[in-house]
């Protein structure tokens, strides 16, 4: 623990008869979420989806285990993680969003239907221009990423179809070897398409961020003491995670 750096109250399960699981409004709240239509980005179809079986389950104990949470899920309880595309949809999005914010990667997501059509997928992201996918706000290095991964995709370089079987560790690997996909995009897509419940991407600034925030009264926090808060969080920590991320972005984060 960093000198000088308040500690979290990482440890404070609550025993309280009146848990915030046994409160109506917080029981309602996480009911609520189990359907849902999302409303369509441009050129994506709107998508009819259900949580994932163990959200409910995750949530209860979460908030039985973590007083930061007991607050935050029944405040957010109307969502929860969800992903609308297919393996190279979801990678070459987690690629637009590397380093800024979910707006920010919505808008260039946008801007690159636009160039390629309505469903993005290997053959247009190679069809497509560099200069035109610059145009639409990738830079040069992104472009080079997008397109390395949409060729490993066309060729059949990759395992997709072995992943489903593959543990966390063996599936970042393997996408690790993508050009422009480290540690932390590798985590996106076993968060939103895999929907793995315990991932922990210590290296997203998102999370540092309300970790910060919700625990750490804002001051700063290095992984080691992020790393401490979220063993609090395990098994569900994919699920902690997105209600971070919640905490200091309205907008849900989606690939």
């Amino acid at each position: 623990m960093a000198t000088g750096v308040k500690k979290p109250p990482i440890k404070t399960a609550t025993k309280s008869k009146t848990s915030a699981i046994k409160k109506p409004e917080a029981r309602a709240a996480i009911a609520k979420s189990a359907e849902r239509k999302l409303k369509p980005n441009q050129g994506e179809p709107t998508l009819s989806v259900t949580a994932p079986e163990y959200w409910e389950q995750a949530c209860q104990e979460l908030m039985k285990q973590d007083r930061i949470l007991k607050k935050l899920i029944p405040r957010y309880g109307s969502g929860f993680l969800v992903t609308r595309g297919d393996p190279f949809t979801t990678l070459a999005r987690a690629i637009v969003g590397q380093q800024i914010s979910v707006s920010a990667a919505q808008a260039v997501w946008d801007r690159i239907l636009g160039v390629v059509g309505k469903k993005v997928t290997p053959a247009r992201v190679l069809a497509a221009s560099p200069e035109s996918l610059r145009a639409a706000g990738l830079s040069g290095r992104k472009v080079e990423y997008i397109r390395d991964l949409a060729d490993h995709f066309a060729s059949g370089r990759l395992h997709a179809n072995q992943w489903q079987d593959m543990d966390d560790e063996s599936v970042i690997r393997e996408l690790s070897e993508i050009r422009g996909i480290g540690r932390w995009t590798a985590e996106m897509f076993l968060i939103f398409n895999m929907i793995r419940p315990d991932i922990l991407p210590l290296d997203d600034i998102g999370l540092i961020k309300a970790i910060s925030l919700n625990y750490f009264s804002g001051e700063p926090v290095s992984r080691h003491e992020a790393r401490e808060v979220a063993a609090n969080w395990a098994p569900w920590r994919t699920v902690a995670t997105w209600y971070m991320w919640r905490s200091i972005d309205p907008i849900p984060v989606e690939y």
